[in-house]
This record gives structure tokens, C-alpha cells and sequence, in this order.
């Protein structure tokens, strides 16, 4: 997250800027001190940028990426938190909605109300309207089968956070590995001549990007576990809500059957009739 330090140098630059406009119209002896000031501060904003971008054509490249990958994983959380949500998951009244037109026997009224608000709990009441005719064993069948498929989805849809926190840490330690060769070649140039500060310059500048790296990764990664088990939870909630709304339907067809079966065990048109063409033995006195 390369704009983070770029934000935090402006801010430095403007605090160092109004300081030196204050000391310098207070008194003339106290030029001599802001302009230090001045030239300190624009040392230190140098010295940074110089630490950022001194790997090279290698490291600028590696920034860059990092950069692409702290802004694609920015875009995914914003769009998660719009999209994962209660109200687009599972809409308010299409529940009651469905289970109403359900129980009036208007099948396809209620799968006209899914259409037009497709969700979660649209798609997986919809797998359930179209098994209606089938029983409930059908219905349940279809609808977890529709709840798993859009699970899935969701799932697929956050997985995008835990491969930007998977690839930062190793695309900065990537730049880690380039700079620690550079230093070495540097050693192997100069014959073993080179000092401890020769060496220790180009191992921070190497570090630089692990740094980048990780503030990448751990956002993210923080970001689709908070995302992950709120799928989790929206889901099983979806998934009780679905069954729910076919409650009423189960239990009515049930009671009918019920009522349907005859009270006395085996009906009488099971008993069992004699042969075509003999008679019934008559009853013994």
C-alpha cells in the first residue's frame, strides 16, 4: 500500500512547510534554523523515496503489483460490503410473500415474485416451487441442493481475498530474495571489500518490499475471514427461512392424508373375494 506512505510524506512535507513559514516570520536570527529544518526534512522525504524505489526496474515492477493488489482487494471488500448483506440475501417480505401465494395455490404467482427479486432465497424457493408436485421429500431435495449451489457461489466470490493474502506475502518476499542478490553481487563485485553499512543499506532496501507485502496480505486476509463467516451465517439463515415458508404447505398435505386413510385398519374392498366361477362356502352353523 504504497499510497499510505505517499499520503504520509505529504503530510509530513505540508507540517514541515507551515513550520518554516512560523519560524521564518518570528525573527531573522531563526531563518538560518528553519532553513535547516527545511533541508533535514527534505533528506529524510528523499531518503525514503530512495528506499522504496531503489531496487530498480525489479522493485519498482514488485511495487507496482503490490499496489494493483491493494487496490483490487479494497474494490473486493467494498463490493462484498454492499453485496453481502441481509436485505440482498434474503429481501424483506419475499418470504411471506411466497409462503401466501403458496398456500392460496397460486404456484405460479409465487414463482413470479422469485423472478423478480432474485436472491438467494429466491433461487433456492424457486428449486422448491418447481418439485411442488412431487411431495415434500422433492421439495426439501431441491431446495438443498439450490442452497448449496449458491453457497458455493458466495464462497467462490470471497475466495478472491485469501489469494491476494496468499500472493502478497510471497510476491514481497519475491523482492526480498532480488534485493539480498543484489547485495551479494555487490560483495562478490568489490571482492569482499565491502563494508557492514554497504551491506546493510541494500538488506532494509530489500526488506521494503516484505513490508508491502504483508500490509497487503494481512488486511486481506482479515477481510475474507469477516466475509466468510458472515456467508456462513446468511446462508443457514436463508436456508431456515426457505424451509419455513414450505412449513404450512407440508403440514396441509399431511393433515390430508391423514383424513384420507380409513379409521378401521384394512379397507373392505381388500378383503379378499372368492374365484370367478365358485361360491363362497356357506357359514358354519
Amino acid at each position: 500500500m504504497t499510497w499510505i506512505v505517499a499520503a504520509a510524506i505529504v503530510a509530513a512535507l505540508v507540517v514541515s512547510l507551515g513550520n518554516v513559514a512560523a519560524l521564518a516570520a518570528d525573527e531573522p536570527a531563526a531563518g538560518a534554523a528553519a532553513a535547516d529544518n527545511q533541508d533535514a526534512t527534505a533528506q529524510e522525504s528523499a531518503g525514503l523515496f530512495e528506499i522504496i524505489f531503489s531496487g530498480g526496474w525489479t522493485g519498482f515492477l514488485i511495487i507496482l503489483v503490490l499496489l494493483g493488489l491493494s487496490l483490487t482487494a479494497a474494490g473486493l471488500a467494498i463490493e462484498h460490503l454492499l453485496s453481502i448483506r441481509k436485505e440482498v440475501i434474503m429481501p424483506p417480505r419475499l418470504a411471506n410473500d411466497v409462503q401466501a401465494q403458496l398456500l392460496a395455490a397460486r404456484v405460479d404467482k409465487a414463482e413470479e415474485l422469485c423472478r423478480q427479486q432474485p436472491s438467494f432465497l429466491a433461487f433456492v424457493l424457486q428449486a422448491g416451487i418447481a418439485e411442488v408436485d412431487g411431495g415434500w421429500t422433492a421439495v426439501e431435495k431441491a431446495m438443498e441442493d439450490a442452497a448449496a449451489e449458491q453457497a458455493a457461489r458466495l464462497f467462490r466470490k470471497v475466495e478472491y481475498l485469501s489469494v491476494i493474502g496468499n500472493i502478497a506475502p510471497m510476491i514481497g518476499l519475491l523482492g526480498t530474495v532480488t534485493g539480498m542478490i543484489f547485495a551479494f553481487q555487490e560483495v562478490a563485485n568489490t571482492q569482499g571489500a565491502a563494508r557492514a553499512p554497504q551491506l546493510a543499506t541494500g538488506i532494509y532496501q530489500a526488506l521494503v518490499t516484505t513490508v508491502g507485502g504483508l500490509l497487503v496480505a494481512i488486511p486481506s486476509l482479515a477481510a475474507f475471514a469477516v466475509f466468510r463467516n458472515r456467508v456462513d451465517q446468511l446462508v443457514a439463515e436463508g436456508s431456515y427461512m426457505a424451509q419455513h415458508v414450505f412449513l404450512p404447505l407440508k403440514r396441509r398435505r399431511t393433515a390430508r392424508k391423514s383424513s384420507a386413510a380409513p379409521a378401521g385398519g384394512v379397507p373392505p374392498s381388500t378383503a379378499a373375494a372368492p374365484p370367478p366361477g365358485t361360491t363362497a362356502p356357506p357359514p358354519q352353523q
